[in-house]
């Protein structure tokens, strides 16, 4: 059975290879129809969200004829179990945490990449830690999320470092302040786009390791996030948003200052340099690394090879299959 997803998964992703870049699409002129589309972010607002809020500033969710309505999570860990019951049309959430849901029974799946490659990262301000090894003997704070653990042992096992040398608390989401109050010696969780540039500003010299450079498998961070079945019945609506999210995510790269402004607007607890500085270092990861696939593409062999990890690791009990991801609403994609 894993033999024939394998078979499936690759000959979809080359289909998707083939396909792109055949159908360009834009949007030139104002859709009458409106339709309001939901969309549950994975947390407050932040840099992570800026071709959202790209797509609001340039007006494209206006020529698409949508209404983008945003929620911010009163808990977090509780978005994928919202959009399977579709009290949102969908929901940003994390490319793991989609497979762990999947595997339990929801009926969600992924419809586009918001970031395309790892944020979760290992950072440290100590001094004499600054690789892998110097952990041993070290305390290292994570989230408390079982994939965490799992991330924290490959690396150690990456590195030659006995899991059993490491100490690992859980310090819940306050991972800076535990690095900044010395209770840990390093953390496991936070983002190097977000944390790691808010601990630079504030004169710090962290060790930053990407979770991906130090033995985890490549997986696309934020997804956005749908029902299965309501993803079939709104696939005009969905492309319309596709298209839009595109053309915002590549007005960042001419111009970031208005996706800025509106971020601040819908937070005004943010810091202007904070988040300006946060967005630019996040702009790589925005777009694929290969132009000649769209804004939001899903790699299928990323998905399986991450998925199959996952197995290995004892997290889930069964690999992604082809419905755990579409490119099809995307732009240039589908019928």
């Amino acid at each position: 059975m894993i033999r024939r997803l394998t078979l499936l998964l690759v000959l979809a992703s080359t289909a998707a290879l083939t396909g792109c870049g055949e159908k360009e699409e834009t949007l030139t002129g104002s859709v009458k129809e409106r339709t309001r589309l939901t969309v549950l972010l994975d947390w407050t607002p932040n840099a992570d969200h800026a071709p959202i809020y790209a797509a609001m500033a340039n007006g494209a969710f206006d020529r698409a004829g949508l209404d983008v309505e945003l929620k911010t999570p009163s808990d977090p860990s509780a978005a994928l179990k919202l959009v399977a019951a579709r009290k949102v049309d969908l929901a940003i959430s994390y490319q793991p945490d989609l497979l762990l849901a999947r595997d339990k029974g929801l009926k969600v799946a992924a419809v586009a990449a918001l970031v395309q490659k790892p944020l979760t990262s290992l950072m440290a301000l100590d001094p004499k830690i600054r690789s892998v090894k110097d952990l041993k003997g070290k305390t290292v704070g994570t989230a408390g999320i079982p994939y965490q653990s799992a991330y924290l042992k490959a690396i150690l096992d990456e590195a030659g470092v006995p899991a059993e040398s490491v100490d690992e608390i859980n310090v819940g989401f306050n991972l800076t302040g535990a690095l900044l109050s010395k209770k840990v010696s390093a953390t496991l969780g936070a983002f190097w786009n977000v944390e790691g540039v808010e601990l630079r500003r504030k004169g710090k010299k962290p060790w930053i390791l990407p979770v991906d450079e130090a033995g985890v498998p490549d997986y696309q961070e934020l997804v956005l996030v749908g029902q299965m079945d309501a993803i079939k019945s709104n696939g005009r609506t969905l492309r319309r948003f596709m298209q839009a999210m595109s053309e915002g995510a590549k007005s960042l790269t001419d111009d970031p200052q208005p996706a800025i402004d509106e971020l601040l607007k819908a937070d005004r607890g943010l810091d202007r340099g904070a988040t300006t500085a946060s967005v630019k270092a996040t702009l790589p990861v925005f777009l694929p690394e290969d132009d000649r696939f769209p804004w939001g593409f899903m790699d299928t062999r990323v998905w399986e090879a991450y998925g199959e990890w996952m197995v290995q690791k004892g997290l889930i009990e069964t690999p992604p299959t082809p419905t755990s991801l579409t490119n099809e609403y995307l732009p240039g994609r589908g019928v």
